[in-house]
């Protein structure tokens, strides 16, 4: 019956954490908008595909140089910093 007790308890442990993760992760996401010259748009993508970790660029409006860059509050600081190097000129939309 111990075991069975044993087995029980770690389960539960389990769940907590799994659950406690998952709140920690859920409210990570962050979508930044940005402005970039549309003939700059597939170069933005191509320097975020090559961090690969830390986002994804999507078009949202082609005529307009619109970009969303999906990535996480974690990620955020470090793929700003490296797009501020870089030479684009791209401006964050509220």
């Amino acid at each position: 019956m111990k075991k069975d007790e044993n087995t029980e308890n770690e389960n539960l442990k389990a769940k907590s954490i799994a659950e406690e993760s998952h709140i920690s992760w859920e409210s990570s996401d962050l979508l930044v908008k940005a402005r970039i010259p549309r003939s700059d748009i597939q170069l933005l993508a191509k320097y975020v595909e090559g961090l690969g970790h830390l986002g994804v660029v999507t078009t949202t409006d082609k005529a307009r140089g619109e970009v969303m860059i999906q990535t996480t509050r974690y990620c955020w600081p470090e793929l700003e910093k490296i797009l501020s190097a870089l030479p684009l000129q791209m401006e964050i939309l509220p």
